[in-house]
């Protein structure tokens, strides 16, 4: 690993990973290290850019949000490119915004509440700079999400 981690790093990131609320001494405890020991660890691993944040996972349901869609898009030419991502960026249901190969030249996660406020987001979508095309697929069921990384540490 580039970063130069050891096991006991890997073993913070991993609980972290599984709870982002964990106290400093559960950590201490898990890792067999004291307290301002994983407060230093947790600081270099904050300062490289290891850890970008901490942050609540919200059950999109519970607010309103029934439809998740994946959306690929097709933007004309790269001269239009910076404009279509900052279009993304400034879209609060667009949660995710991919550059990629394939068929189209992005690929977006959208979170929206019915199908009447898909149809309007896709119609913004396609007014953005530079869309060419669109294509939809709406989630119909969601078996597994994540953000975590699988780390290689040894967890006793």
């Amino acid at each position: 690993m580039s970063q130069n981690l050891d096991n006991t790093d890997l073993k913070i990131l991993h609980e972290l990973q599984q709870n982002g609320r964990a106290r400093r001494n559960k950590l201490a405890e898990i890792v067999g290290l004291s307290v301002p020991s994983v407060s230093e660890r947790m600081k270099k691993l904050e300062e490289k850019n290891l850890i970008e944040g901490y942050y609540a996972v919200l059950n999109p349901r519970n607010f309103n949000f029934d439809i998740t869609a994946f959306i690929f898009v097709q933007v004309d030419n790269s001269s239009f490119y910076q404009d279509f991502v900052e279009a993304c960026q400034n879209e609060a249901e667009v949660l995710e915004c991919h550059s990629i190969t394939g068929d189209g030249s992005h690929f977006l996660k959208i979170r929206t509440y019915n199908t009447e406020s898909l149809e309007k987001l896709l119609s913004k979508i396609q007014t953005m700079p530079g869309v060419k095309k669109t294509r939809s697929n709406i989630v119909l069921s969601t078996f597994k999400e994540t953000r975590q990384l699988p780390l290689k540490a040894e967890l006793d």
